[in-house]
């Protein structure tokens, strides 16, 4: 058999990376993080479960990865939604009800974000986390910003704050009225975005993922250890 290419070998890798996201934001959305292992996640990715490492040193660096690409990605669909528009109130209301909404329709995914952020690596920095950033960058920079360096940090902490205050177990505080206080805060009308009754109207949220991801059909056997690129480590404990 003759070896595959550099370009086969590449997609390969990226098809398996896009499949384990996947897995992971589904099993922890299933059974939260405690109840998820590592070989939990391959075997629904249709991975080896020495492979997971090969890209991801952990379980926590993982599931944030897989979190932040919802986040960028949700948020991406929120900005570029029908009717398009380069207002930059409209952006800004917009970011902020896909990040809100998320707190609303993935409580568990972002409660385990969060907790994950007070860990002691804090945000993992990956291709994900970056495309976020640069998103609520773009967003802070297209409503006005004179100090975008300063500005986006600030707005990144009060969305931060806000989806903690949400999903607080015992004393959550309501989703419209830390939206009126951020729509304050930015001197945005109600009407914004999509307001809480908008979303209400719509009904029960979307719970296919697979849009966030560009894999193939599973039954797409991953790497095998004839990849000269597939560099196999030992496999992982699923602790």
């Amino acid at each position: 058999m003759s070896p595959r290419s550099a370009s086969v070998n590449e997609e390969l890798r990226r098809r398996s990376r896009e499949r384990l996201l996947q897995a992971a934001l589904e099993l922890v959305g299933e059974r939260g993080y405690e109840a998820t292992t590592l070989g939990d996640i391959a075997d629904r990715a249709g991975s080896a479960r020495g492979l997971v490492s090969y890209y991801f040193p952990g379980k926590r660096q993982l599931v944030q990865s897989a979190v932040h690409r919802l986040m960028h990605r949700t948020l991406e669909e929120a900005l570029e939604r029908e009717p398009r528009t380069d207002d930059g109130r409209e952006r800004m209301a917009r970011a902020i009800d896909a990040i809100l909404g998320l707190a609303h329709d993935r409580p568990v995914l972002m409660r385990q974000h969060m907790a994950g952020l007070l860990q002691g690596e804090g945000f993992v920095q990956c291709p994900e986390q970056r495309r976020l950033s640069e998103l609520l960058g773009q967003t802070i920079a297209r409503y006005g910003s004179g100090n975008v360096p300063s500005d986006y940090p600030m707005l990144r902490a009060l969305l931060m704050g806000a989806v903690y205050s949400a999903l607080v177990p015992g004393v959550p505080m309501p989703i419209p009225v830390l939206r009126t206080e951020l729509f304050e805060r930015y001197g945005l009308d109600w009407e914004l975005g999509i307001p809480p009754e908008a979303r209400a109207r719509a009904g029960t949220p979307d719970t296919d993922l697979s849009r966030f991801f560009a894999t193939d059909d599973r039954s797409t056997p991953p790497p095998t250890a004839e990849d000269p690129a597939d560099e196999r480590p030992t496999e992982p404990s699923d602790a």
